[in-house]
C-alpha cells in the first residue's frame, strides 16, 4: 500500500537527503542572529553538555487560553554550563561568494584543555602547540598581535569570538575541550566588537552574560545515533499483508522497470540518527547557578516549595552524575544524548508573542532518583522516613 499524501505521510524531510553521519560531533552553527547596531556588543551563542531530563510544576499565565491560572507538568532538559573561555578573535570579509576569513589572534596564554584539540595523541606529542605564535604575536618591539588587531577593525566586517568550554570543571571524563567561532553582534562599528573581545581574552564567561530566564532560544546539536535501520522506522513505511512472500517489513515497489534504476525519493534501508539538527525557540525555564555559590545550594527551591534542594535529582542524573555547574532548564526535549556537546544559540526567527511573553511561574521541580521509581525528593527525606541505616548506628 502506498502512502498517503495527509493521512499517513512518510517521516522526516525529504530535504534533509542524504541521511548519514554527520562529520562533526559538534553541532555547527550555520547563521548567526542579525546585528543590530543600536545594541551594545554581545555574544550570540554558548556551548554546554545535556545532563539529563526531569519534570516540573508550573501555572500557566496566559490570557485567553483555557489553561489559565491552572497547573501543568512540563518535561524539562538540564544541559550544564561551565563558564566558557575566550580565547581568540577572527575577523571575516564580506566577498561575492560569502564571508571570508580574513585574520585570527589568539589570546598569550592558552590551556591544555584547549591545546589537546589540537593533538591527536597528546601524550606521544612535545606539546609545544602556539609557543612560536605567542613569541612572535606579543614581542615588546615587534608583536604582530596589536597590527593585527589594528587590521581587523578597520577591513573586516563580522567579528567572530574564538571561545572553548571548561569541560574539565564537569564529571565528565573527557579533557579535550570542545572549541567555537561566537559571533559578536551590537557596536557601532567593529572596533567596539574588536575591542569586546579582546576584553574577554583569558576571562571565563558566564551563561548569564548570553541568556536570560524566560528567553527563547535555539539547539544545535548531533541526535542519538541507532545504526543500520529498516524502512519502517526510518521513514514510516507500512507493514506488507500477512501472506506476503520475501518479507514484510519492506517497499513492495521500489519502481517501474523502465529506466531501470531507483528514485531517490524511495525509501531505502541506512544510517538512522546521529543527524545534525536544529531546533527553534526553546523556552528556557530557569538558569541555575552554581552549587559552589550560596544562592546555587537551593536553585531547585520554589516560592511554593520550601525544601532546600538542588538540581541533583537522588544519585544523580542517570549515566551523567552530578551537576556542579551553572546550568539551563529548558522546556521540553533536546536532540542528542547524555553527556553530548550542545550549542545553544540566540533565536534566529521571531518567537510568537504568546510563547515569548508568557512568564514562567515554577512551583516544583522534581529531584526524585531517575534510576526507577523514585519517591524521596531529598537524602534527609529518606532518612526520616526510612529511620537510621545500619552504618550509620555505630
Amino acid at each position: 500500500m502506498s502512502h498517503r499524501k495527509f493521512e499517513a505521510p512518510r517521516r522526516g524531510s525529504l530535504g534533509f537527503l542524504p541521511r548519514k553521519r554527520t562529520r562533526k560531533h559538534r553541532g555547527t552553527v550555520s547563521a548567526f542572529p542579525k546585528d543590530v547596531v543600536s545594541d551594545k556588543p554581545h555574544l550570540t551563542a554558548f556551548m554546554g553538555y545535556k545532563a539529563g531530563m526531569t519534570h516540573v510544576v508550573r501555572e500557566v499565565n496566559r490570557t485567553g487560553s483555557s489553561l489559565h491560572r491552572k497547573d501543568i507538568v512540563d518535561a524539562v532538559t538540564i544541559v550544564e554550563t561551565p563558564p566558557m573561555i575566550g580565547v581568540g578573535v577572527v575577523g571575516y570579509k564580506k566577498t561575492i561568494k560569502g564571508l571570508q576569513a580574513y585574520k585570527t589572534v589568539w589570546a598569550q596564554h592558552l590551556s591544555n584543555e584547549l591545546k589537546r584539540r589540537f593533538y591527536k595523541n597528546w601524550y606521544q606529542s612535545k606539546k609545544k602547540a602556539f609557543t612560536k605564535y605567542v613569541l612572535r604575536a606579543y614581542d615588546e618591539k615587534n608583536g604582530t598581535a596589536k597590527k593585527d588587531l589594528k587590521e581587523i577593525s578597520k577591513t573586516c566586517d563580522v567579528i567572530r569570538l574564538l571561545a572553548h568550554t571548561q569541560i574539565s570543571k564537569t564529571g565528565l571524563l573527557q579533557r579535550k575541550a570542545h572549541l567555537m567561532e561566537i559571533q559578536i553582534n551590537g557596536g557601532k562599528g567593529t572596533k567596539d566588537k574588536v575591542d569586546y573581545a579582546v576584553s574577554l581574552f583569558e576571562q571565563p564567561i558566564d551563561i548569564f552574560s548570553v541568556f536570560g530566564e524566560g528567553e527563547c532560544l535555539d539547539v544545535i546539536a548531533t541526535t542519538k545515533g541507532k545504526g543500520y535501520s529498516g524502512v519502517i522506522p526510518r521513514f514510516g513505511v507500512r507493514r506488507l499483508p500477512r501472506k506476503t512472500r520475501r518479507g514484510l517489513r519492506k517497499v513492495a515497489c521500489i519502481g517501474s522497470r523502465q529506466p531501470a534504476n531507483i528514485r531517490w525519493t524511495v525509501a531505502r534501508t541506512g544510517q538512522l540518527g546521529y543527524h545534525h539538527r536544529t531546533e527553534m525557540n526553546k523556552k528556557i525555564f530557569r538558569i541555575g547557578k552554581s552549587l559552589k555559590t550560596k544562592e546555587g545550594q537551593n536553585n531547585a527551591g520554589t516560592e511554593y516549595d520550601l525544601t532546600v534542594k538542588d538540581i541533583n535529582p537522588m544519585g544523580g542524573f542517570k549515566r551523567y552524575g552530578l551537576v556542579n555547574e551553572d546550568f539551563l532548564m529548558l522546556k521540553g526535549c533536546i536532540p542528542g544524548s547524555r553527556k553530548r556537546v550542545i550549542t545553544l544559540r540566540k533565536s534566529v526567527i521571531k518567537v510568537r508573542r504568546n510563547l515569548a511573553e508568557e512568564e514562567v511561574k515554577l512551583k516544583f521541580i522534581d529531584t526524585a532518583s531517575k534510576m526507577g521509581k523514585g519517591r524521596f525528593q531529598t537524602k534527609k527525606e529518606k532518612s526520616k522516613f526510612m529511620g537510621p541505616m545500619k552504618n550509620e548506628k555505630n
